[in-house]
């Protein structure tokens, strides 16, 4: 992202601990965001009306991370950035269908959190722009320009991340990624980090697309290498 467009995102950063909220504001405005704060979330919900991405905590006085995320979820589509103390967090927080963007975990490199902003903001500012020919493996049906998956005839409910990780899979057919491919062609950022996000996404979207989620058809993992999408 160029300095003007960061310099147009407004980035809501939300967490009870005001020296967190000091560092990651400050690394922030270095690149040229325009940043607010809250420290609950009561005021997390006010102020994210016109918020382009908000990083939130996920234990908050008032009311925590995952019911404010459902509060602006149900008015808009604004890019969410979880932060989690632990690394099991990630997967509760998926099961649930919260379908926040990214997850990190506590604790976190500024320069990290500042990566995958840009990221998820890169992704969805280029997300209605995508169109592309529609992609089949077996009975998978899956069409970029709707965002949409089927199987079997079946509509399929993906999050936003599940179906560009199906997607991105699906269109290098027998191709093997690492989780730290993925995550660098599918979050989207180039940072040596937490891989665990990508394995909970690839869990999910098994227990999804999959038949038998214990026996892949589709979204199958080579063994000390990582995971692919064979030919249809």
């Amino acid at each position: 992202m160029t300095n003007a467009a960061s310099a147009r995102a407004h980035i809501l950063v939300v967490d009870d601990e005001p020296t967190i909220r000091e560092v990651v504001e400050q690394y922030l405005r270095r690149e040229g965001y325009h940043v607010s704060s809250a420290s609950n979330g009561e005021e997390a919900v006010e102020r994210s009306i016109d918020a382009d991405l908000v990083v939130l905590d996920l234990m908050l006085p008032k009311m925590d991370g995952l019911e404010v995320a459902r509060q602006i979820r149900s008015t808009r589509e604004v890019p969410i950035i979880m932060l989690t103390a632990k690394t099991e967090e990630i997967d509760k927080l998926v099961g649930l269908g919260l379908g926040a963007d990214d997850y990190v975990t506590k604790p976190f490199s500024p320069r990290e959190l500042v990566a995958r902003v840009a990221a998820v903001l890169r992704r969805t500012q280029s997300a209605s722009t995508q169109v592309g020919d529609i992609v089949r493996v077996g009975g998978l049906r899956i069409n970029p320009q709707m965002r949409t998956v089927e199987r079997d005839g079946l509509p399929v409910e993906l999050t936003a991340r599940e179906f560009e990780l199906l997607l991105f899979l699906a269109s290098h057919p027998g191709q093997v990624f690492t989780r730290e491919q993925l995550l660098d062609q599918v979050w989207d950022y180039h940072f040596p980090g937490d891989t665990s996000t990508v394995t909970v996404h690839i869990r999910r979207l098994r227990e999804k697309v999959e038949p038998d989620a214990v026996r892949p058809s589709y979204v199958k993992t080579v063994w000390g290498v990582g995971y692919k999408v064979d030919p249809a």
